[in-house]
């Protein structure tokens, strides 16, 4: 089959150059023309794509990726992978629309549009299917396939990746289940189909949205605990000695990455919108992991004016990590990169390691990172704010003056605080 995988991003590159390894021909569009030279180049901008592998696909032709949408033209399977962001805390379905529109044109009789956009419940029903009909003069369910199947990337994870990863598709009608269904069979392990478009695209919402909820109990859990000088970390560790009914969650500088910080409000927000009706626990998970980099850099603060007499104001500080996860470069949303604003906003001379970040920074981070070898013994204090493996985290804690660990990683030293 002709393949058009519409983004070729965190989610939208793996995809497609499985498809291609899959025996599919593969056309990636990808509307940023410097990404698009990039990849034409052989050149991969995602970790977890090796450029070996993909210069491989394009010397054999299955994959091709293009900012014409031109070539979109004669695909039998098409996959929105777009970014759903946030623009003043709304969610934003502009690309998803945008997309809809250039594929519309080229829609064919038979033809399949999936969308594995991250969004509320009823995109695929009230938003991409009118504009797909709207532009292709075409009945959805009757003349094209329709599907959603929410994407499960998790950028750096050696163990879960797209093709190992169960696959929840969903169709319009069963006939558009089947074809969804059997393209996803051909690129992973295995397929969970849903009864149902809302169905499926709330399960992913929701999956996140679990997550972020927990992230936020154990986040204000360790603000109570530093009140109360009781260790977190240990109480954690003794609470996930428990065989049933727990999870062990971890807390930190705060949520990042593209899903975790936006994903729970487009529920939160359509249900208020469409229903009148509040979604409490998103609303106060999103209040208390938002306000979680203002309380790294209140501990730093108090821990400058208690140890040394000093303020923020003039402190030099090294910032170790600036991406939201380890092993990654992705900096989209990140704590890291809140925090070291603020503390540079309160006049902090902050100097930034990150062995991920490209040089002269991303358009996420944009400054320089020092490289892994500067002198700890240099700066006032030391923040531990993305635990890259990298680190050595050992001579930190014997040459720093004084560490902040937001991620619970280091031994509890006189210098060493966790958070």
């Amino acid at each position: 089959m002709h393949i058009c995988v519409l983004g070729q991003g965190y989610v939208g590159l793996p995809l497609a150059l499985r498809a291609a390894e899959a025996g599919h021909t593969v056309t990636g569009y990808e509307p940023d023309g410097r990404r698009c030279a990039q990849l034409a180049a052989g050149s991969s901008y995602i970790e977890d794509i090796d450029s070996t592998r993909l210069q491989d696909l394009l010397r054999s032709g299955a994959y091709r990726p293009t900012d014409d949408p031109e070539d979109l033209k004669g695909f039998d399977f098409a996959v929105i992978t777009v970014p759903t962001p946030l623009t003043d805390r709304v969610p934003d379905l502009g690309c998803v629309r945008e997309a809809a529109r250039e594929l519309a044109v080229w829609l064919e009789p038979g033809a399949t549009v999936v969308l594995e956009s991250t969004t509320h419940p009823g995109t695929t029903r009230d938003v991409l299917i009118p504009l797909l009909e709207t532009g292709s003069g075409l009945t959805a369910g009757r003349d094209f396939h329709v599907g959603f199947s929410p994407e499960r990337i998790d950028p750096g994870n050696p163990v879960w990746r797209l093709e190992n990863t169960p696959k929840i598709v969903a169709g319009l009608t069963e006939a558009c289940l089947s074809q969804v269904k059997a393209f996803y069979d051909t690129v992973t392990d295995a397929t969970v189909p849903a009864s149902g478009l809302e169905e499926a695209e709330l399960a992913k919402v929701f999956e996140n949205t679990y997550r972020h909820v927990n992230i936020a109990l154990v986040n204000e859990l360790s603000r109570m605990a530093h009140t109360l000088g009781v260790d977190v970390w240990h109480t954690l560790e003794l609470a996930a000695t428990k065989p049933f009914g727990f999870t062990k969650f971890l807390p930190g500088p705060g949520v990042g990455g593209h899903c975790l910080p936006i994903d729970p409000v487009y529920l939160s927000h359509h249900v208020k919108t469409r229903h009148g009706q509040t979604f409490r626990l998103i609303e106060l998970a999103q209040d208390i992991n938002d306000s979680q980099p203002d309380y790294v850099v209140r501990r730093l603060q108090d821990a400058l004016s208690r140890r040394f007499c000093r303020s923020v104001h003039g402190a030099r500080v090294l910032a170790l990590g600036a991406a939201y996860k380890p092993g990654t470069a992705d900096a989209r949303q990140s704590p890291a990169v809140e925090v070291i604003d603020r503390l540079r906003e309160m006049g902090a001379d902050v100097t930034v390691v990150d062995p991920y970040l490209p040089d002269g920074g991303s358009r996420e981070i944009p400054f320089e990172a020092a490289d892994n070898d500067v002198c700890v013994a240099d700066f006032d204090a030391v923040v531990l704010l993305t635990s890259h493996a990298e680190f050595d985290l050992t001579r930190v804690a014997s040459e720093a003056a004084y560490v902040l660990d937001t991620r619970g990683v280091m031994a509890t030293a006189p210098r060493v605080e966790r958070l």
